[in-house]
This record gives C-alpha cells, sequence and structure tokens, in this order.
C-alpha cells in the first residue's frame, strides 16, 4: 500500500553553504562577491550583484539588492529601514535577528528562504514566485501577499497585525503559526492551513464571502 503523504509538506530549507574562511569586501552596485564578509552602514547599493556564499551584518539606512542573485547568504543581527531585493533570485538566504522597517521581496524568485527572529513593519511578498519559505518567531505588522505563487511555506510563532493574501496562489501554505489580526480577502487563502481556532476567528468574513448572511 502506498504510504500517505503529509500535508502540508513543510518547506525544505536548509543552512547556507558557507566556507570555513571569508574575505572582508565592501559593497558595490553590480559587485561579484564569493566567499565575503560585509559590514553594511549607511545607504548601500549592490543593485545587480552576485552574492554568494557570504556572510551579512548590517546597521544600515537602505540596502538596495535590486536585481540581486543571493545564493548561500547568511544575514545576521541586521538593522536596516529598507531592505529591497525586489526582481531578485534567491537561493538559500537565511536572515536570523534585529529589526527591518521594509522588506521588498516583490516579484522576487525564491527557492529556500529563512526568517527568524526579526522585527519587520512592511513585509512586502507581492508577485513573488517561492518555494521552500520558512518564518519563525517573527513580528510582522502588515504582510503582503497578493498575486504571490508560493509553495512550501510555513509560518511558526509568529504575529501580524493585517495579511494581504489577495490574488494568492498556495500550495502547502502552512499559516498555523500565524497570529493575524485582520486578513484582507479571506476567499484568497484557498490553498491554505488554518487551525481550528483561526477558522473559528474568521468564520464571520468566510461566511460573508461566499454570500452568508449570519444573524443572532
Amino acid at each position: 500500500m502506498a504510504r500517505s503523504s503529509e500535508t502540508p509538506a513543510a518547506p525544505r530549507v536548509s543552512p547556507p553553504d558557507l566556507p570555513d574562511a571569508l574575505t572582508p569586501a565592501e559593497p558595490a552596485r553590480r559587485a561579484d562577491l564569493l566567499a565575503s564578509r560585509l559590514a553594511l552602514s549607511g545607504d548601500v547599493d549592490l543593485a545587480h550583484s552576485t552574492l554568494e556564499q557570504c556572510v551579512v551584518t548590517a546597521d544600515a539606512d537602505t540596502i538596495d539588492m535590486t536585481g540581486a542573485d543571493v545564493m548561500d547568504v547568511d544575514v545576521t543581527g541586521i538593522r536596516a529601514a529598507s531592505l529591497k531585493l525586489r526582481d531578485a533570485g534567491i537561493r538559500r538566504l537565511r536572515i536570523t535577528g534585529g529589526r527591518i522597517g521594509t522588506l521588498d521581496l516583490s516579484t522576487t524568485r525564491i527557492g529556500e528562504l529563512e526568517l527568524r527572529d526579526l522585527r519587520i513593519d512592511f513585509l512586502n511578498l507581492g508577485a513573488a514566485k517561492g518555494a521552500d519559505i520558512l518564518i519563525a518567531d517573527c513580528t510582522i505588522r502588515a504582510l503582503d501577499m497578493p498575486q504571490a505563487q508560493l509553495t512550501r511555506l510555513r509560518f511558526d510563532g509568529c504575529r501580524s497585525d493585517e495579511v494581504d493574501p489577495r490574488g494568492l496562489r498556495a500550495t502547502d501554505v502552512d499559516l498555523r503559526g500565524l497570529d493575524a489580526l485582520a486578513y484582507m480577502d479571506t476567499n484568497s487563502l484557498r490553498g491554505a492551513t488554518l487551525s481550528t481556532f483561526q477558522v473559528q476567528q474568521l468564520a464571520p468574513a468566510l461566511a460573508a464571502g461566499v454570500g452568508i448572511d449570519v444573524r443572532d
């Protein structure tokens, strides 16, 4: 007899593959950085750069990584008003500990992303295409996922004030570990997994979404 698969499938997230020795490097637009250590501050332009097997720390205003290729990168203790990864390609990125004002992952291609122990004011995954994403122990004021295509996304021990899932295409998206005060469109949660308690909280919005008039 064939064994039944567990649903939802857990994200397949592994730590970045980092070398034993790293060389200090300076950020630059269109830089090609391999096995480097970067300490970022001020306004940083790494747009359209390649970062592979790098360790990054940051106490910065704006970090622009628009269109960058990011592979096996470990970011720790970040403080940044804005981290822009719009249109980037990500393969094994881990961001652990710190505070980010705006984390822009819109239209990003993601394969293995871990966000852990972060405070984020605005996390934008709009129109992102991603698989294997773990978001753990994070406080996210506003989480936007409109038109995103996400596979094997899981939240653990997270909180959010508002979630916008409009147009989300979800496969194995596990929201049970996300304590959200409000969802902008419950109809767009098709394909996601919620706990019984979450469904009870969302019952009025779910009923309204299918045209049910609930009265006591």
